[in-house]
């Protein structure tokens, strides 16, 4: 029966592989919203182009601000699941196992001085994905004249939600850490 009982090493390292699945899938669905944006976004600005119709423009701001946030959502939970790996996770099994640490790559990869660069350059391409494109979008709209009421308060509240969209996506990546 002994050999049957699972112990508390046993279910911590179950739970970081069930951790580290999510982790992955998350990653995996993450990254690509970022290619689903640039086949939307080609495909509002070519319609809009070929039907010589700006007004379609106003498609990208709600498009881009929905990916955009559940972009970010994924992304905060990815790194949530890397802190819990780090702060809760590893050092309960590194206890366990009598050593002082566990799980060495979720702070290895951490420390590589590139990091912050790398964290800034993601901001810049989040901002420019899902902020810049539909806010150029707009610009071309609002730039070719004919404006009715309803859409021009329509593109305003579209560029509201793209600047608060782009607010939280620099909140979320300063200090890059």
């Amino acid at each position: 029966m002994a050999e049957q009982d699972v112990t508390a090493g046993q279910l911590m390292l179950a739970e970081y592989q069930s951790v580290k699945d999510e982790q992955k899938a998350r990653i995996g669905f993450r990254d690509n919203l970022l290619y689903v944006t640039l086949a939307v976004v080609a495909a509002v600005i070519a319609a809009a182009a070929q039907a010589s119709q700006p007004e379609m423009l106003l498609a990208l701001p709600p498009v881009c601000v929905v990916l955009g946030w559940t972009y970010l959502v994924n992304d905060e939970k990815i790194s949530a699941i890397g802190r819990y790996v780090r702060g809760e996770l590893a050092p309960r099994l590194a206890v366990l196992a009598g050593q002082t640490e566990a799980f060495g790559w979720e702070h290895f990869h951490r420390s590589d001085h590139r990091r912050y660069s790398r964290k800034a350059a993601q901001c810049a391409v989040d901002l420019l994905a899902f902020c810049v494109v539909p806010l150029s979008g707009l610009i071309v709209y609002w730039a070719a004249g004919d404006l009715s009421a309803g859409l021009l308060v329509l593109s305003v509240t579209e560029a509201a939600a793209v600047v608060a969209l782009g607010v939280v996506v620099v909140r979320y990546a300063v200090p890059f850490g």
